[in-house]
């Protein structure tokens, strides 16, 4: 995160993206407000609005500026003793502060932070430290510079910086950005189009989400610019329904930049015309793939066709469309200002840039991570974001997305790029990364997410409609303790069958989560076949005992028992009934000497 030392007057910044809002920030705000008013600082004091910080785990998140220094998980209880200490006599509360995991050091200013110090942030460069409401605040970080240094160039010559820049797609597939520029200009028609994919459904995953509610701007100047190269005057952003704070700021953005005359006829003094519409999506997961959300858009029923066409030929309403997600599109300003040869400078030989991660799991820090392509699986959760929670081992992680393949501790030296994550299984998909200790079982995560891509199918074509639903019966069968070494031949053969014959995106990557547990994690299923889930998480292959030299025969667990599975005698040893138990796990949490064990 950039250092913005001196760069306000003195001021409260606080996180309002939705992480922040959910575990209290309206509350902080409110409570700010009547502390400064008491202290009679309302005029001499700023309180600023921003959307995500990214550092999830710690919200709601105060900065006091100019120093930039940084309060987690502030409580209106703590503003009064911000307000009388820090803003009214300049001393920092020790106690209030970050303490980092690693050192347990108490850690003042933001940019010291580990989990921020370690990341470069080009798409997250504004998130967090900007008001995303006000359009004055985006430009005077040079918000627009790119877009009136793209109008005084031609077209070919921006599509060519783009190229030149390496940036691919950040949806999933990672396709050469400047690529499907010039494909999309070179198509016949007289109307092109341009469409922002906001319909960001990954479980766990919340990037696009976070950039249109921390910097909209960055994404609407990024669709400009892809208007002016492409010969496009109108633009969609496709945002799902159930983003409504995305979904609001967004709107307010595109009515500002309009208010500007940076949307509309005649921008920036030139010819050239564009404007945005927003459209909210139902919610439908294969609406994240393209052909399926130019069906949504047309009001039809959002399922894929069959490529060719591409839409960069044949798109929205039959015209040439150029479909980008809310990351690629962010990445365009900071590009055309910088220079194609500094992005390019970034990441690896065969992926530029950086890339950012929703990490979330049995993390110490969850959040949104930026990172240069080419970092490590390692370096992003145990150098940014802190290790394994609560002093368990490291597992897997589950990389992107609901479609992303679960990789092992030997894997934690992979690159994080395109080539690198496919050849082991797994993919860069659209970011999301879930952390797994060794409380995760393997198998049932699997079905996990393989029950979501089932539910989330179209159900347009025979081998992800029907295929997956197998699979996720034969998933069922084995973590309920039904299963055979018969079932993991055909699941294998499902996955294999599923994955080359589907008609998109969803299907040909549905398989992923199975094929890797099973090419990483097969023991587990094995064990799942003997009646044995090793995590204790199916509750079918579960049972709880009594451990009969520590029960005191208190009848604490007996008490609390739902289903009166429990049974003995007061100061007798107690048993349980391992008909009647439905595995809750009440009695060993309610029991006080630890004795009821899991196996």
């Amino acid at each position: 995160m950039r250092n913005k030392k001196n760069a306000r007057r003195k001021g409260v910044l606080i996180c309002t993206g939705t992480g922040c809002m959910l575990s209290g920030a309206p509350e902080v705000q409110k409570a700010f407000e009547s502390e400064l008013k008491k202290a009679k600082l309302l005029k001499k004091v700023d309180i600023t609005l921003s959307g995500c910080h990214g550092f999830c785990s710690q919200g709601p998140i105060v900065v006091i500026y100019p120093e930039g220094i940084f309060y987690p998980m502030v409580t209106p209880e703590q503003v009064p003793r911000i307000v009388e200490e820090h803003l009214k006599n300049n001393r920092i509360i020790e106690e209030f502060l970050y303490s980092d995991p690693l050192t347990e050091r108490k850690v003042p200013e933001f940019k010291d932070i580990n989990f921020y110090k370690k990341q470069t942030r080009i798409v997250l460069r504004n998130c967090g430290e900007i008001d995303p409401e006000n359009i004055d605040e985006y430009i005077k970080t040079g918000g627009y510079k790119a877009l009136e240094k793209a109008l005084s160039e031609k077209p070919e010559k921006i599509i060519e910086e783009i190229k030149a820049s390496g940036l691919r797609g950040r949806g999933g597939a990672g396709f050469p950005t400047g690529l499907k520029w010039e494909l999309t200009r070179k198509a016949e028609g007289d109307i092109k189009y341009v469409i922002c994919n906001a319909d960001e459904g990954d479980p766990g995953a919340f990037m696009d989400r976070s950039v249109l509610e921390g910097d909209p701007h960055s994404v609407i100047e990024g669709m400009i610019i892809a208007a002016y190269a492409i010969g496009a005057s109108e633009g969609y952003v496709y945002v799902r329904a159930e983003y409504p704070l995305a979904v609001k700021r967004i709107r307010i953005a595109v009515e500002q930049a309009r208010n500007k005359a940076l949307l509309g006829k005649n921008i920036l003094g030139t010819s050239f015309k564009f404007n945005i519409k927003i459209k909210e999506g139902a919610g439908a997961f294969v609406c994240g793939e393209e052909t399926a959300l130019i069906a949504s858009i047309e009001g039809k029923r959002g399922m894929p066709r069959l490529r060719p066409p591409f839409p960069a030929n044949q798109g929205l309403w039959g015209k040439p469309t150029c479909i980008n997600n809310v990351e690629t599109l962010a990445n365009i300003p900071w590009i055309i200002n910088n220079g194609a040869k500094k992005y390019a400078s970034i990441g690896t030989d065969s992926s530029k840039g950086t890339k950012i991660f929703a990490v979330t799991g049995k993390i110490k820090n969850s959040g949104l991570v930026e990172v240069p392509m080419g970092t490590t699986l390692r370096e992003v959760i145990f150098d940014i974001c802190g290790g394994i929670k609560d002093g368990k081992e490291f597992k897997a992680v589950q990389i992107g997305g609901p479609s992303g393949g679960c990789l092992p501790a030997e894997y934690l030296d992979t690159p994080i790029d395109y080539e690198s994550l496919t050849a082991s299984g797994a993919i860069v998909g659209s970011g999301g990364m879930v952390v797994a200790d060794t409380s995760s079982c393997m198998v049932d995560l699997a079905r996990f997410f393989l029950e979501f891509t089932q539910k989330e199918s179209c159900g347009k074509c025979v081998p992800c409609r029907v295929g997956t639903l197998r699979m996720l019966e034969i998933l069922n069968k084995l973590t309920s303790g039904k299963g055979s070494r018969n079932d993991l031949e055909k699941l294998a053969q499902l996955a294999d069958i599923v994955k080359v014959s589907s008609l998109c995106g969803l299907g040909q990557t549905a398989p992923n989560p199975v094929l890797t547990t099973l090419r990483y994690f097969y023991d587990e299923y094995e064990a799942h076949i003997d009646g044995r889930c090793p995590a204790g998480v199916c509750t079918a292959l579960t049972s709880f005992i009594i451990n009969e030299k520590l029960c005191t025969g208190c009848g604490v667990c007996k008490k609390f028992c739902p289903v009166e599975a429990i049974v003995g005698e007061r100061k007798k040893v107690h048993q349980i009934i391992d008909e009647k138990c439905i595995k809750c796990g009440v009695c060993k949490e309610k029991c006080p000497f630890e004795a009821i064990y899991k196996v």
